[in-house]
């Protein structure tokens, strides 16, 4: 049976593809993260830097979006966006938040949780400048996250900044980068029958990981 025959119900498949042990585990979380997201790079993945981005407002309601990975190191995983977009609104309110990445071909997930901040200013503007023109523009024309009344209102937008910035445009103010600072990462492992390999790193009075592995 294919699976458009079959309910959603019914929907499932076996993971089996890689083990995950406390004794294969770098010691540092970012090394581990490192490793992890070089063989999804080599595995030829679409959007291999996609992740989820979860937040929430004022009144505690989540929200969840996609955004893309641009950079990560030892002081945490860094994202760029609208500051004025409902997101940023978000953050602005609980300068918390947590990141999924699901590699479904190599049957991973790595979860993580912690605080955020604006990067620099100078961080901001050095990425805003490598991006393609076109992009940078969409950052100017595009007033993310609120009601718009048409298709049309965006692309005359569009078109009035590309007009008058053309092919130099500076870097908006209500546009830049977030970095989250972990204090939780959980790296996730496919295994047969359900009982997936999960193993979380915590920090420990912001000095040390503690490596723990938890039930599936």
């Amino acid at each position: 049976m294919s699976d458009a025959q079959k309910t959603v119900a019914e929907l499932r498949r076996e993971y089996a593809r890689d083990t995950l042990d406390e004794s294969q585990v770098a010691p540092d979380p970012f090394d581990q993260f490192g490793r992890w997201f070089a063989q999804a790079r080599q595995s030829d993945l679409t959007d291999a830097n996609a992740m989820t981005l979860a937040t929430s407002d004022a009144e505690n309601r989540p929200s969840a979006r996609i955004v893309l990975l641009k950079d990560f190191d030892a002081r945490g995983f860094v994202f760029f966006t609208n500051y004025d977009s409902r997101k940023g609104h978000d953050l602005a309110y609980n300068p918390s938040a947590a990141l999924l990445f699901y590699w479904h071909a190599l049957e991973r997930q790595i979860r993580i949780e912690g605080s955020i901040e604006k990067i620099s200013a100078i961080e901001s503007d050095e990425y805003f400048q490598s991006r393609p023109l076109g992009a940078s523009l969409g950052a100017w024309a595009s007033p993310q996250s609120e009601v718009v009344p048409s298709r049309a209102f965006l692309e005359q937008r569009f078109a009035d900044f590309t007009q008058r910035y053309e092919s130099e445009p500076p870097r908006p103010a209500h546009w830049g980068g977030y970095r989250i600072k972990p204090n939780l990462l959980e790296f996730w492992q496919g295994r047969p029958d359900r009982m997936h390999d999960r193993i979380r790193y915590r920090m420990q009075n912001e000095m040390r990981w503690e490596i723990e592995r938890l039930a599936p």
